[in-house]
């Protein structure tokens, strides 16, 4: 019952455009995903109006649809099938989509390229944060207890606005649980995937990558702390709340020598490379006025940034503090698995997200703030939150007259339009709704943001029960933060 469910909820968000692109599939245009400022950016996706092309057939969105489906089946129905396969599986249903647009679509083979360098930079920054991040061995001597677990959770938060929520995780992830060596449960895991792992990253535009390209596109690097603080501050004392209320019914685990110590970190050094990656998604002209542009000056489209972190990742491990790392029990399965089901992920999802952009645009004028609220958060949590915040965004800036693809349109729209329909909110408003459910909705699921599987992966490997794909949507995101959600949307969005 619980699988037909999860079906039918899938299909429903993929299909919700299908009433409108019925009449017009074989002639309609579209606006693709808005291209992040250049080349240079390394996190490309495709520039609204920059071409257009027929839209995909509704059947193509199946395979995208299957690799959900068997992300959530495998590990409970045939998990030794999928833990030996689910590389093959993922690459074949990716090569579906690959070959239609290779070989059938208008300008298929520019968004394959554009969806390649997305997936190079998405896999280079996970990397290089992972492996950085896994060198810095950190020992909480306390014992593990409930208001001792929500002040690492709310530091977690905020420390994921400075080093991104892959970052703050991989950090957090190990020590967060040795801490609680003795009483960890999977509810554990959850609530730090919650909150260190998504909605923490959203208030600064490192924190999450949707309001990165935001920033890229236009949006003030301090828009979205100066007008979502409150909802952000709201929302993670909330899920913290409710986590309380679950650790009080945990006996309280065993103290560790401190030796004198409350804190202890191994592997300090590490923390030069994790600021080197950091800095490096910063070193474009797009981003820093009169910064060079690496491209330029090596003659080359795409890659120095990714480059960079790359060779960051390999250093990192290659001079990484052997306590540390054997501490932490590193190894590279974690990365190893986001690598082969987000580069299916990333393939099938194109024609999804070009039939979500194409409906956004054309019918954003009908869309008032709570549409913009549920429809990007709901598909945040099942697609890729980059590129829906930008198709989105694309659509709200249309519904007010202005260009995505024009910077200063953008820093007009943050700053406040009024809206060309009587009575309706002005923009400011709108990108609020849109930055705050793509950032918070991508905890509904494991594939909502990369982070939520890096953790799971981690916390398998030592042990802990984890719920499976469906288990974390109906025994834990739809009961625990769909309310918290709904509550948000009410006390901020409903006007």
């Amino acid at each position: 019952m619980r699988m037909l469910v999860f079906v039918k909820l899938i299909l429903l968000a993929l299909l919700l455009v299908s009433p409108v692109l019925a009449e017009d599939t074989h002639g309609a245009e579209h606006a693709t995903e808005a291209q992040a400022a250049g080349h240079e950016t390394g996190m490309h996706a495709e520039a609204s109006g920059d071409h257009h092309s027929a839209l995909p057939p509704m059947w193509l969105v199946a395979p995208f649809a299957i690799l959900l489906i068997m992300i959530a089946t495998g590990p409970l129905f045939y998990p030794h099938l999928w833990e030996h396969h689910y590389p093959k599986i993922a690459m074949a249903l990716g090569s579906i989509v690959a070959v239609y647009y290779g070989f059938l679509m208008d300008h298929g083979v520019t968004s394959l390229l554009h969806t390649l360098e997305e997936y190079i930079s998405f896999i280079a920054l996970l990397t290089a944060l992972f492996v950085a991040s896994g060198g810095i061995l950190i020992k909480f001597h306390s014992t593990g207890k409930p208001w001792v677990n929500a002040a690492i959770l709310l530091g977690g938060a905020v420390l994921s606005n400075f080093i991104g929520t892959t970052g703050a995780s991989m950090l957090l992830i190990r020590p967060f649980m040795r801490l609680n060596e003795g009483r960890l449960k999977p509810f554990h895991v959850i609530f730090f995937i919650f909150i260190v792992s998504n909605i923490g990253g959203g208030l600064t535009p490192i924190g999450d990558p949707p309001l990165f390209l935001g920033f890229l596109k236009g949006v003030p690097f301090f828009w979205v702390i100066g007008n979502v603080w409150h909802i952000w501050l709201v929302t993670v004392l909330a899920v913290i709340a409710v986590f309380v209320a679950f650790d009080m019914r945990i006996p309280s685990g065993k103290t560790v020598s401190s030796e004198g110590k409350s804190l202890e970190i191994i592997g300090t050094k590490n923390f030069i490379y994790l600021g080197v990656v950091i800095i490096s998604v910063f070193m474009d002209p797009a981003v820093i006025k009169g910064f060079p542009s690496l491209q330029k000056m090596f003659h080359v489209p795409f890659g120095i940034r990714e480059i960079i972190m790359f060779t960051v990742a390999f250093l990192a491990y290659k001079n990484g503090d052997k306590d540390a790392l054997k501490g932490n029990e590193f190894n590279f399965e974690p990365i190893k698995e986001v690598a082969y089901l987000f580069v299916g992920i990333f393939a099938t999802m194109i024609p999804a997200l070009q039939l979500i952009g194409a409906y956004a645009k054309e019918n954003a004028a009908e869309f008032i703030v709570s549409r913009f609220y549920w429809l990007t958060g709901s598909l945040s949590g099942v697609l890729d939150n980059a590129p829906t915040y930008l198709n989105f965004l694309a659509g709200s800036l249309g519904k007010f007259g202005l260009d995505i693809g024009t910077i200063s349109d953008v820093q007009e729209f943050s700053q406040g339009v009024a809206s060309p329909i009587p009575g309706d909110s002005n923009s400011v408003i709108y990108l609020m709704a849109i930055s705050v459910a793509a950032v918070f909705f991508g905890a509904m699921t494991y594939i909502g943001n990369a982070p939520n599987f890096m953790v799971k992966n981690i916390a398998e490997q030592a042990g802990v029960d984890v719920p499976s794909f469906l288990g974390y949507i109906f025994k834990y995101s739809i009961p625990i933060l769909l309310p918290i959600f709904f509550v948000v949307w009410w006390v901020f969005f409903n006007l």
